[in-house]
Formats: structure tokens, sequence, C-alpha cells
């Protein structure tokens, strides 16, 4: 085949002109009118969402820490004698004082070691715990597997420092002042090491992360292909061979995520040290830092931040490096699940099962009771008839100065009820719309640059543990800013860090949400003439509706159970109920105290139970069979 190329013809004696040369310049550009470009940006605000949402949580997220940070490597008004130089200027003092000072091992060394200690503790006996229950449920013929998979895992749903009050209820001793636990009132003598401090703070945090073992571990045990065990005892490999060389490396990725996510909690929990370490002196990195905070050390504080910080950002390191790793332990079988290599327990399924009342009777019969029971006793482990009375809730007149009533009708306690459904409530309202919102922009943007600064940025806040992060608030909210007034004592600060701390799910969410979400109804709805603000008002909303509302809902139980993010930040007239059960705690109201911590139980398991109903799904499901 011959292709043939046809020239035009040019007049007598002149060379033939190249086509681009004919075609002249190109006319100049006309620039396009701002009412044009207003009106495509009406119709895709995607970038501008996404630039605004990046501004936004710029200064709320990476300011606060900048800030705090600066105040770290700055002297502090209150230490211009003490260094020397003035207020404003660079030192290194504070970085001395934590670090290497004679009160280094106070302030930061032993609090990192008993932290240490704590954390590797807990998890180590969580993860015993928690793989055993989990193979028991999914992998054996054990009784109540399926009302076991729930009511095992009802622990995630508390506040962790419920369990820490209970545990003081039992087993406080006069070593540390007030009234004496239900042991020592019925003559049993508890020594400290067993009433206070580094025992019982990692016996309760190993009982309250259990669940999060179990629900990892388990799913994973589900959708493990259990012919690879088969195949390897076939061969002559051993129950132990096969269990370390097969089992436990296809285990591997929710081993680690699970031990991750309890160091990140051990690191920012409050509660539970401030409960059972602080009659003993004991701290630990959070408690550290309360102090530091209360004490007006603003520069030390800052300097523990950011050794907790880095911890976290480590862990988080060492946890994405792993998981890379155990992609190469992968199943490539058809076959998924393990319900066809369930163990016969024979004689020994009495035990497996009662094995699994004893845990749920230790980790949550047992703290409700004690707890419900310390609200109803004049004497603490009396159990007299006479000694029980409903006036700690309903009664009138109390001896209790400054908390006259019971809880039900005290002031206080509805005052706090009052402040943390409406701030609680707004914030998550908040972070449920701005999730979607944001969940909006890193799917549908065109922009990679745009839509991963936005992700990663929103992550920050779960590796900053939540009395760093209300610290690094403190710093930067305490005095005006440029148009920025002093937030410190106001609603509006809670309401923010409350909305900023949830943002992590809340995004998640969005994010999952949109995902399932194609783009050809709002193409079709654009098209059509429809405004952006009409195509995610009448499309997006309705469409997502139910995954907005679990958004708020969960962001609303996470906050209802937040000590740790506000202990330093709520004021008098502004405390919510976690805030006054602390106060009341700290000033010997042990009826008070605990029955506004059961408020609060309350609250975090009927609220985790309607999202259950809402989604229509459950946190066990798969596990039991």
């Amino acid at each position: 085949m011959t292709t043939s190329i046809i020239i035009p013809e040019t007049p007598e004696g002149e060379p033939p002109v190249p086509p681009r040369a004919r075609r002249g310049k190109r006319p100049p550009k006309t620039k396009t009118p701002l009412a044009y470009r207003l009106r495509v940006l009406s119709t895709n605000p995607t970038t501008t969402i996404g630039i605004l949402a990046l501004l936004l949580f710029t200064y709320l997220i990476v300011a606060p820490i900048i800030s705090l940070l600066g105040d770290g490597i700055t002297v502090d008004r209150a230490d211009t004698a003490i260094t020397q130089q003035e207020e404003g200027s660079f030192t290194s003092y504070y970085l001395w004082r934590v670090l290497f000072s004679p009160q280094a091992a106070a302030i930061f060394w032993g609090p990192l070691g008993n932290t240490v200690v704590i954390a590797v503790c807990s998890v180590s006996l969580a993860l015993v715990i928690g793989v055993c229950a989990a193979w028991l449920l999914v992998r054996t013929n054990m009784w109540g597997r399926k009302w076991f998979a729930t009511a095992l895992i009802v622990p995630y749903m508390l506040p962790a420092w419920t369990f820490a009050l209970a545990w003081l209820t039992m087993f406080k001793n006069r070593s540390a002042g007030g009234q004496a636990g239900w042991l020592e009132a019925m003559g049993v003598v508890v020594p400290d090491w067993l009433a206070y401090g580094r025992v019982p703070i990692i016996l309760i945090f190993a009982i309250h992360f259990v669940p999060f073992v179990i629900l990892l571990v388990g799913n994973a045990l589900k959708r493990f292909d259990s012919t690879l065990e088969e195949s390897a005892q076939i061969l002559g490999s051993s129950r132990i061979r096969t269990a370390f060389t097969i089992v436990l490396p296809i285990l591997r990725p929710s081993l680690i995520s699970a031990v991750t996510l309890i160091l990140a909690k051990v690191l920012g929990e409050f509660g539970v040290a401030y409960v059972l370490g602080l009659p003993v002196n004991m701290n630990v990195l959070a408690t550290s830092l309360y102090r530091s905070v209360y004490s007006n050390q603003q520069g030390s504080a800052a300097v523990i931040v950011a050794a907790i910080v880095l911890i976290g950002a480590i862990s988080l390191w060492v946890d994405m490096h792993f998981l890379k790793e155990a992609k190469r332990f992968v199943t490539i079988s058809g076959k998924s699940g393990s319900a066809g290599n369930e163990v016969r327990l024979g004689r020994s399924r009495i035990f497996a099962t009662l094995a699994c009342v004893a845990l749920f009777t230790v980790s949550v019969a047992l703290p409700i009771l004690v707890l419900a029971l310390s609200t109803v006793m004049r004497v603490p482990g009396s159990f007299a008839p006479d000694n029980f009375t409903l006036d700690f809730w309903i009664g009138t007149n109390l001896q209790t100065f400054g908390f006259p009533n019971g809880i039900l009708l005290n002031a206080e306690v509805l005052s706090a009820a009052f402040n943390t459904f409406w701030i609680v409530g707004l914030s998550s309202v908040m972070a449920g719309v701005v999730g979607l919102l944001v969940g909006y922009v890193i799917v549908r943007s065109e922009s990679r640059l745009l839509s991963g600064t936005l992700r990663q940025m929103l992550f920050f806040p779960y590796l900053v543990p939540g009395i760093a992060f209300a610290t690094a608030y403190l710093s930067l909210f305490a005095v005006q800013r440029g148009p920025v007034p002093a937030l410190y004592g106001t609603a509006a600060l809670l309401v923010i860090i409350y909305f900023t701390e949830q943002m992590p799910f809340a995004s998640r969410a969005g994010i999952s949400a949109m995902m399932q979400l194609g783009s050809e109804t709002e193409e079709a709805a654009r098209v059509a003439g429809a405004g952006w603000f009409h195509r995610f008002r009448t499309i997006i909303l309705p469409v997502q509706k139910s995954a907005v509302a679990t958004s708020m809902l969960m962001s609303f139980i996470s906050g209802v159970k937040s000590l740790s993010l506000v202990v330093i930040l709520a004021v008098p007239g502004l405390e919510v109920l976690t805030t006054l059960s602390i106060r009341l705690l700290d000033v010997g109201y042990t009826q008070a105290g605990n029955g506004v911590v059961l408020v609060v139980s309350a609250l975090a398991f009927f609220g985790t139970y309607a999202v259950q109903k809402i989604m229509k799904t459950d946190l066990s499901r798969g596990l039991g069979g």
C-alpha cells in the first residue's frame, strides 16, 4: 500500500510554503471572564474546599504543636531570673531541666521508666489473654461462644478509669488517707503494692485492652485458611512448630496492630495512673505532664510532650515497617475461614467456658457491681442492711459540704451533664459533617498533593495523646494571638479540641463512605445545571446520612468518655461529667464520684449499642460462630 503526499500548488517562481508557516500566527489568548471562572468554581469547588480545610487544620493541629514546642526552647516570664535571660529569648534550660538536671529523674526518667514497664507488661498480658480468648471463641466448640463474643468486648465500651475506681474501692488502704477500701474495712490488710502503683495499673490496662486483641486477632483467625495447618500436620509438623511457623506469621499484622493501638492508648491514658499512681507518688509521662502544667512549668511540659509525640511516631513507624514485612505472609487459597477445623475440647470444654466466665466477671460484672454498690453504702465495706441508702442518688441536705443533694438532684451534676451533651454533641455534629466534606475532597480531588497532605494531617492527632494535645491547645489559646482572642476558660475551646481530636476517625469514616459512592449521579446533576451546594445537600447527604450519623455518634461516645483531653482545660462552671467525677474523688466524695462515673459508663455503653442498631452491625460479628 502506497501513501501519497499532496503538496499544495504555489505561484510559479515561488518556493512552497510550509504548512505551519501558512497558518500564520496563533490568535492571542483572551482572558477568561471572572464571572465565568466563578461560575465554573461554584459547580466544582473541591479544590477550594480542600485548601480551606488545609488552612483550618494547619491552625488547629500543626500550630498548637509548634506553639508548644516553641515554649520548650524560649524563656518563659517566670524563668527569667533563673535563666538570666530575657523573656522570649532562645534557651536550652528546659531541655537541661527535664533531661539532665537533678530533678530529671522525678520529672522525666522515672515516669518514662514507669510508662515503659507498664506498657510492656500490660501489652504482653493483654496479648496472652486476648489471643487465648480469641482462639477459644473462633477455633473451638466451647459453650456460649456467641454470647461471650459480645460480652467480652464490653470493657472496650467503658472508660478505662472505671476499672481503676472499682479497684480503689476494693483494695484502698489508709496509707493514702481518706476512707478505707472494702477489704480493709473487713479486716484484711492490703499492702501498698497491691492497692496502688504499677501492679494494679498493669492489670487494669490489660483487662481494658483485651477486647482490642480479641477483635483484631479473632477476625484474623476467622479468615485464616485452616488447610495450611492441616497440610503441616500431615507432613509431620508438631502443633507448636505449626503455630510458630505458619499461624503467627499470618497473624502478625493483627498482633502488630493490637500492640501499636494499646501502646498509643497507654501513653495518653491519664485517669488510671492518676487514680492509682498519685497516692504513692508514682508518675507516668501523662501524670508528670499534668503536674508540670499545674505547676506552671510550660517549658518542661513542652519537652515532655515532644518526648511523648516522638515515642508515638516511632511506634507508628515500627507498625508500618512490620506490616510491610508481614505482607510476605499471605494466603492464596480460595478457601477462607476455620470452621472446618474446629477443635473439639472434650472434657476441657467446661474449663474453657469457666475461664471465659471468669474473664467476663473480672473485666465487666465485678467492676460495675462494685461501683454500683459503693454509691448506695454509707460506710464502705459494711453490708449491714441499715448501711444501704439511696441518699447519694436522690437525697437532699447531705452532710457533704458543697455537694448537698444526690447525683440526680444536684445542680453541679446537672450542669456538667448539660455541658457534656451540648459541648460534645456540637463538636460531634461538626466532626461528622466536616469529616464527610474532607472525605469528599480527598476522594474527588484531582490534586494528589492536596488530598494526600490533608489525609496525613488529619491523622496526626491520633499520634498525640489527649493530655499532650490539651497542653498544646493551652499553649496556643491561653493568650490572644492576632485576631484570635484568648479562648482558655471558654466553651469554644472545649468544642474546638473535641472536634479536632475526633477528626482522625471522622475523616476516615468520610473517606470510606465517599469511596463507596460513584460520581455518576452527581455528574448527571451537574450537567443538568445543579450547583455544588444543591448537589451536596440533595444527593451526597441523603445517601451518606447513615455513615454521617454513625460518625457523629461514635465521636460523641468517645468525647463523653474522654478525661485526659479536657482535664487541664475545663474550668469551674464549664466542667463536664468526667472532670466533675475526678474533682469529687479528689475531695473525698467517693460515692458521688463513682456515681458520676457510672453515668458516663452508661452513656458510653448504650451509645455504642445504639450505633450497632443503627448500622445493623455488631462489633463482634464473625466471632463465636
